[in-house]
């Protein structure tokens, strides 16, 4: 299985007034060459390379266009991304609905999460962490059970 590029950390960049966000030196090279930006689970954004971007929605616009719930999955997937190219600071700017859709203040979170970078709303993130982090380890045991 091919893997492409990998991001991971947690760091703290700033939404400036008018809707940038800088995003992390570490992240920059492999979105130098675009990236989409989209609605993901638990209200925060998703930040795709195009190539990946790509495959997701292959694989999504595959679903049957006979189940509901994939015609409302494709149309807020796709209604919902923005193509972006970082500007020579490593900024991109986030539209007014993304921000709303992820409650985004001045004050962000972003994440590398394997395939994909995440942003979060820093208030969001926080108490996302404080649902969840006490059930990290019983997901452990659930998600790798007989991997490792």
């Amino acid at each position: 299985m091919e893997v492409g590029p990998v991001f991971l950390g947690t760091y703290t960049p700033k939404l400036d007034d008018k809707g940038r966000l800088t995003l992390p030196a570490k992240f920059r090279d492999e979105l130098r060459g675009g990236l989409m930006i989209t609605k993901g689970q638990d209200h925060c954004l998703y930040v795709f390379t195009r190539d990946a971007f790509a495959e997701l929605a292959t694989k999504v616009a595959s679903a049957p266009l006979t189940s509901e719930s994939a015609r409302v999955f494709q149309r807020n997937l796709f209604s919902g991304t923005d193509e972006q190219n970082p500007d020579g600071q490593g900024r991109i700017a986030i539209t007014p609905e993304l921000r709303r859709y992820a409650a985004l203040t001045k004050d962000c979170v972003v994440i590398g999460a394997f395939t994909r970078v995440e942003i979060w709303d820093a208030e969001a993130w926080q108490r996302y962490q404080d649902d969840h982090e006490d059930t990290y380890a019983k997901a452990q045991e659930e998600v790798l059970n007989g991997l490792m």
